[in-house]
């Protein structure tokens, strides 16, 4: 099942990651708070099938809404050293308008070259987990996390050329359990590296009538100049496959956002 790749993820690296460093894993620190963004790039489909006049009519198209600066928020609170709080914040807000240069199909209904497709999309996350670490030594820290993830989604796609139209949306909110993993280990003095792969089913709450889930995985290098601050660089990847049912139609997003992070560090 999907669920089971973060403990598969954490399983692996801790074998490779076991060998001593010279410093304590999480630099000692009670809390700490990454400042930062994200360059995100998206690649998406939207679907979508409908009834009408007793025709099955489907659709779908692939669309890139191009790369995004959005804020990332994620911290640590430490409260002994096999317990932790972590919880991280994300937000993407984004449209684009295209001039379709092939005809879109759906049925017997055409959207021909020369129209246009306006695709928008926002989509907000934000988590807090609790992680026990199951391996902790002064240089490597494994955990195994849960918590609770509320998501926002919101999805649009309107496309037309003369009296064709094709207009699609969908907005839902809610939380869901979350089940993950997280390996922290410190190559240097002044330097630490963090891996993290989450997963939440959007079945498990209350999201409505959506399916469907949210995977995410993300790595961060920091490099520390004094013991309360410092810089990370990394990259962030999520993926989103949701459709919600309404009484005769279903419409869909999968949806990825993925690319390079940076940021300040600020510990205490």
């Amino acid at each position: 099942m999907k669920y089971v790749a973060p403990l598969t993820l954490a399983g692996a690296l801790a074998s490779v990651l076991a060998a001593p460093f010279a410093h304590a894993a999480d630099n000692d620190d009670r809390f700490t708070l990454r400042l930062g963004a994200m360059d995100a790039d998206t690649p998406s489909e939207f679907y979508a099938s409908t009834v009408f006049q007793g025709e099955d009519l489907q659709f779908s198209q692939d669309f890139d809404l191009g790369s995004e600066v959005v804020p990332r928020v994620d911290g640590v609170f430490r409260f002994s050293d096999r317990n932790r709080l972590i919880f991280d914040y994300f937000k993407y807000d984004k449209d684009r308008e295209v001039t379709l240069g092939e005809d879109l199909s759906y049925d017997d209904v055409t959207i021909p070259a020369g129209g246009f497709a306006r695709a928008e999309a926002n989509f907000e996350l934000a988590s807090l987990l609790y992680d026990f670490s199951i391996m902790q030594s002064d240089a490597v820290s494994v955990g195994l996390q849960i918590g609770a993830q509320w998501a926002k989604l919101e999805g649009g796609l309107r496309a037309e050329a003369g009296e064709n139209v094709y207009d699609g949306r969908a907005s839902e909110d809610g939380f869901a359990p979350v089940v993950g993993a997280r390996v922290t280990f410190t190559p240097g003095e002044k330097w630490l590296v963090n891996l993290q792969a989450q997963y939440m089913d959007a079945g498990w709450g209350d999201f409505g009538d959506y399916d469907g889930d949210i995977s995410r995985a993300n790595a961060v290098v920091e490099y520390r100049f004094t013991r309360n601050f410092g810089l990370f660089a990394g990259y962030d990847w999520f993926k989103l496959d949701v459709s919600t049912a309404g009484s005769d139609s279903v419409l869909g997003l999968d949806q990825r956002f993925k690319g390079p992070v940076a940021g300040v560090t600020l510990a205490f």
